[in-house]
């Protein structure tokens, strides 16, 4: 029953399933596990004359005025009615009904309503509220009772959403696997899986309703963390590479650098250092803010997979995009002038030369390579891939680092991020890694002044922007679209251009920069800022990572509101990278309260965890990273909230598969089905079936 279609569930037709299929709810199994986003606690009704502003309460009374004002120039109308509980009046107000909606209303009848208070002109109001007309609270199945409240989509009410819930749990609940092991089950306490479902959708209290989503979430996180954990266990098992790293491997790397390392980056090359010597391969996650030096680092990493020289190993470097892609490029052969390193860099976009390139890193005539999503192409052969570096990896699927890792016999794998990720997200996402941070600036670097402009002040970016050019120094402008939208009333990057160019910006070389550019055109721009021949660069979000300009001091972004935290740390870290502090300017229309205090948190803090945790807990997961690409699981019923949550659930899941490897005992098997049925390709877990 749980995977039968929705349509066979009484009361959804064609129409209404092709409605709910636009949430995601295809079967009942999906209807099941759509769990409330929030719930009306309608079991008490208030007293009218003790309503506060802001509270959601249930109220009752009797009508004692209905009034209908037509709205001019609309074919509706405002309707008021006020009723009497006793205590006090309350009015009740609709807004664009129609005329015919007072006659629902008979002076005299019973009223029951919810919805939530509030003052104008001196009396206690409730704007479209939930009622019924000639019922108590106690008659009514929309009152006495904790109400689910449910994501919807245009066309589908909380009422039908119930009504089909309730359907979907008499038919389904019990059939819903126990996924948890017996020993875990009694040992938490928790209610069976059938019992949680329907205590979360329609619970009796607060409380019972916080218990379930609880144990749901449990469940979801014990089975993706043990999915972790087999994957941990399974990179570990077999044997990699043994690189001689000691001292005088470490003393040639070093001679290399033109300035010392901070005690951080001391502290991270020797967790790399001592993975990298050891037979098990390395499989580690690398953290740092922006600028902290996390690309040095990786350098030192591959400079030292290279240090065997008869052994012909091999490194590949691997970005998102060409720009950083090329940036790495630049800063390898720069840091690599005096050493023996074969250096190559392979793009889609250097078709042309692809055949030799490709017969070169076949042959281990190349020893660095660097590159995009050309590195895992099918014709990508390397002769012997030691060391791999994925660089912003959560661009990245997991398939796609998985493919790269197959090119090579068990390489060692450095992932690097300078997008800081929250302590609740990686736990989640990169469980089966060891995990490094560099929480450390380099000396000299200085903090960089952010500012937020409401539009009245935009025109005093620009200005200081004017100010900096004309010592010589250079300017970025940010726009969130490439070309006009109907639909959004932002600049685009190219009207931006042709307006600065003529405006404010006449005199100063612009150029610009966005996605659907050729690379060829990409790269002219890039080259062409770098070298001074260009002193502003007018760009789309392209430009959030891989550039480095030390003579860029001032970020202008404009449409702030429309981007996320870490996305605009990102950006703001690509200046005050050389001797002069960076400015950057927020340019925004915040819409609420909340989004103001969202970007208000940039002009606060420059710490780039502290501002990844406010963007988790503001946007969520899905959003921050993309759950497409970021390698987040699909959790219905865990939300990232709670953290020692999580926290429980990987210790269990990493317990058990450390009692047993392989899941093998007959207690774990369903929770090995789930793992293959929802991981297993994920994770090439070969060995869980």
């Amino acid at each position: 029953m749980l995977e039968c279609e929705v349509r066979f569930l009484k009361g959804v037709g064609p129409k209404r399933a092709e409605l709910l299929a636009r949430l995601g709810l295809r079967t009942v199994r999906d209807l099941v596990f759509h769990l409330p986003r929030d719930y009306e606690d309608r079991r008490t009704v208030a007293r009218i004359a003790d309503l506060k502003a802001g509270q959601k309460a249930v109220v009752a009374g009797k009508i004692v005025v209905v009034n209908f004002r037509p709205t001019r120039g609309q074919r509706g109308g405002i309707l008021q009615v006020v009723i009497d509980d006793g205590t006090g009046l309350l009015e009740l107000v609709w807004f664009n009904v129609r005329y015919a909606w007072q006659n629902s209303f008979p002076v005299g009848k019973a009223l029951t309503a919810y919805g939530e208070a509030g003052f104008y002109r001196g009396a206690v109001q409730m704007a479209m509220p939930t009622c019924q007309v000639g019922v108590t609270p106690a008659e009514s199945e929309d009152f006495g009772a904790i109400l689910p409240v449910y994501p919807l989509t245009e066309g589908i009410s909380q009422k039908v959403v119930r009504k089909l819930t309730r359907a979907a749990l008499e038919a389904g609940a019990a059939q819903v696997q126990e996924l948890l092991p017996p020993e875990l089950l009694a040992k938490k306490g928790f209610p069976s899986v059938g019992d949680a479902l329907r205590e979360a959708h329609f619970p009796r209290s607060m409380e019972e309703a916080g218990r379930a989503r609880r144990r749901l979430g449990y469940e979801e996180l014990l089975v993706f963390q043990s999915a972790l954990a087999l994957h941990r266990a399974q990179v570990r098992q077999a044997p990699g590479i043994a690189f001689r790293v000691g001292a005088n491997v470490d003393r040639r790397i070093r001679r290399l650098f033109p300035f010392p390392f901070t005690r951080a980056q001391e502290r991270v090359i020797e967790e790399l250092s001592a993975d990298m010597r050891s037979e098990r391969p390395m499989h580690r996650l690398l953290q740092g803010d922006v600028g902290c030096g996390k690309t040095v680092v990786a350098v030192y990493a591959m400079l030292a997979a290279l240090a065997q020289s008869t052994k012909g190993h091999q490194v590949a470097l691997m970005a998102p995009t060409e720009v950083l892609a090329e940036q790495h490029y630049l800063t390898l052969e720069w840091l690599l002038e005096r050493a023996r390193v074969r250096t190559m860099l392979l793009t889609s976009s250097a078709a042309g030369t692809r055949a030799g390139n490709l017969h070169r890193i076949a042959a281990g005539d190349v020893d660095i390579v660097v590159g995009t999503h050309a590195l895992i192409q099918e014709d990508v052969r390397f002769r012997n891939l030691a060391l791999i570096v994925v660089d912003e990896q959560h661009r990245f699927g997991v398939r796609q680092r998985l493919a790269l890792r197959l090119k090579g016999v068990r390489p060692d794998v450095l992932i690097m991020t300078a997008t800081p990720i929250p302590r609740t997200l990686a736990l989640a996402c990169f469980g089966d890694m060891d995990m490094s941070v560099i929480d450390e600036m380099p000396p000299g670097r200085k903090p960089i002044q952010t500012v937020l402009l409401p539009p009245e002040r935009w025109s005093e970016a620009f200005q200081a922007a004017v100010e900096e050019l004309k010592q010589g120094r250079r300017a970025f402008v940010i726009f969130p679209l490439v070309r006009e939208d109907e639909e959004l009333d932002l600049t685009s990057a190219t009207r931006g251009h042709e307006e600065l160019q003529r405006g404010v910006m006449r005199g100063f070389p612009c150029c610009l920069l966005h996605g659907q550019m050729t690379p060829e055109a990409k790269r002219k721009a890039m080259q062409g800022f770098r070298s001074g021949r260009y002193q502003v660069m007018i760009a789309t979000t392209v430009v959030e990572v891989g550039i480095d300009v030390p003579e860029a001091t001032v970020m202008i972004v404009q449409h702030a509101e429309r981007l996320g935290l870490a996305q605009l740390h990102q950006l703001r870290g690509r200046v005050g990278r050389g001797q002069v502090p960076g400015k950057c300017f927020l340019l925004a229309e915040p819409a609420t309260e909340q989004a103001h205090e969202r970007l208000a948190v940039l002009t606060r803090t420059s710490d780039g965890f502290a501002i990844a945790e406010a963007d988790l807990r503001i946007r969520g997961p899905g959003q921050l990273f993309g759950t497409a690409q970021s390698g987040l699981p699909e959790l219905r019923c865990y939300d990232f909230s709670d953290v020692r949550l999580l926290e429980e659930a990987r210790r269990d899941a990493f317990a058990l598969v450390e009692g047993d490897p392989a899941l093998a005992r007959p207690a774990h098997a369903p929770l090995r089905q789930a793992i293959w049925r929802q991981y297993a390709g994920r994770f090439m877990l070969g060995g869980v079936g």
